[in-house]
């Protein structure tokens, strides 16, 4: 049977994540290069890219630390987390090759459903997942986005305890700080983030916003121009 929450609950440091302080005002979009089609949909950055990048190497320097020489099966949770999928799977192929102890990888991907508009919904859709039971037995980390409430997490972890893998851990790049959570936390985090609505390094808004670089809060006249119909 997989530990689902405390294994993973045990080993996040608090220390090991860049918090994002709620009065934290951000960058002004002119100070940035933003497609001109958002232009009037941002507030401000938060997050430039390469801070982003920096994060995600980090991380990358992490895992390879804490699974060396051990093989690793990359679960990418689409469509969000395939920017830091893309990402941080490319830094850890480098780390690979200048590692006395390289992290063997294999990849399998998964697509959840639980957004509409800017609320998380209650019921989550499991997409896919139908070759699951390569990973019984075997270390999986999962990759994601974002981690909001948390349900959409527990869900997920759920059902692929089912095929009872090795070791089960998660890799976020953002956790939001917000009053709808359930208080799960992921393994690896990228970036505590206030309760904003941001976009951006492949984070959407109703399938937008996944063409800009660096994560920005999205403002009223965006969640108005891009709601589902």
């Amino acid at each position: 049977q997989v530990d689902l929450f405390g294994s993973i609950m045990a080993a996040s440091a608090s220390t090991s994540f860049v918090k994002i302080e709620d009065d934290f005002v951000g960058y002004p979009l002119d100070v940035f290069c933003i497609p001109q089609h958002y232009a009037n949909d941002l507030e401000r950055v938060v997050i430039p890219h390469g801070v982003l990048m920096d994060r995600v190497e980090k991380l990358a320097h992490d895992i390879v630390r804490d699974f060396g020489s051990q093989q690793l099966t990359v679960l990418c949770v689409l469509k969000g987390g395939h920017q830091f999928f893309a990402d941080l799977f490319e830094f850890i192929k480098r780390l690979n090759t200048n590692t006395p102890e390289p992290v063997p990888l294999s990849i399998d991907f998964i697509r959840l459903k639980s957004y509409h508009n800017t609320e998380s919904a209650g019921e989550v859709q499991v997409i896919g997942g139908d070759d699951l039971e390569s990973i019984r037995g075997k270390n999986v980390l999962i990759v994601e986005d974002i981690i909001d409430t948390g349900r959409t997490m527990v869900k997920l972890l759920e059902v692929l305890a089912r095929f009872e893998p090795k070791n089960l851990r998660v890799a976020s790049l953002f956790v939001k700080r917000t009053p709808r959570s359930n208080n799960y936390r992921p393994h690896y985090i990228g970036f505590e983030v206030p309760d904003h609505f941001i976009v951006g390094y492949a984070l959407d808004y109703n399938e937008h916003f996944r063409d800009l670089n660096h994560v920005a809060i999205l403002n009223d006249a965006g969640k108005v121009k891009y709601a589902a119909p």
